[in-house]
């Protein structure tokens, strides 16, 4: 069989590659982090991104889906309803790739992917920001002002010193 000629694979045919996503995306979501290749982490990304979504929708039509690539039923219960739950308030970027040591028998540059678990502060984090740069913005022209007061009533100060004498 010849190869396809687009886009690069991870393996010899695209159907393996396929089933290795998928295998891949069932034990990122069984365990919440594995260790693998760097290319093969960036591969997994997308999907493992793309089945997120679909499990926070929830609806059946998801579910289904869903279930075309994580063959594992308790993987797909546990994706609807742990870590949906958990990437409710994330827009995106629900996983991590961190690089690693490469490995000692091929010194391929190895990488570790994972769920990102902790909670979204964005907004909160922006909002204090924002307030923080106002409140900066009111003291400013405040202070301006009352040096811009002071420096007329002290020379008009001096002039009236200078005409008594």
């Amino acid at each position: 069989m010849p190869t396809p000629k687009k886009g690069p694979r991870l393996a010899s045919s695209p159907a393996h590659e396929r089933l290795m996503l998928a295998n891949m995306a069932t034990s990122l979501f069984k365990h919440g982090r594995i260790t693998t290749t760097l290319p093969k982490a960036k591969r997994l990304r997308p999907l493992a991104e793309r089945l997120i979504t679909f499990a926070k929708r929830g609806d059946l039509h998801s579910r289904r889906r869903v279930m075309r690539v994580i063959r594992d039923k308790s993987v797909v219960h546990a994706l609807f309803t742990q870590i949906a739950e958990q990437m409710e308030q994330r827009e995106g970027g629900y996983t991590r790739i961190v690089k690693i040591a490469p490995r000692r028998g091929d010194a391929t540059p190895g990488a570790i992917i994972e769920l990102v678990t902790e909670p979204v502060a964005k907004k909160a984090v922006v909002k204090e920001a924002e307030a923080a740069t106002k409140v900066a913005a009111d003291e400013a022209p405040a202070a301006e002002v009352t040096e811009a007061t002071e420096a007329p009533a002290e020379t008009a100060a001096e002039e009236t010193t200078e005409t008594a004498e």
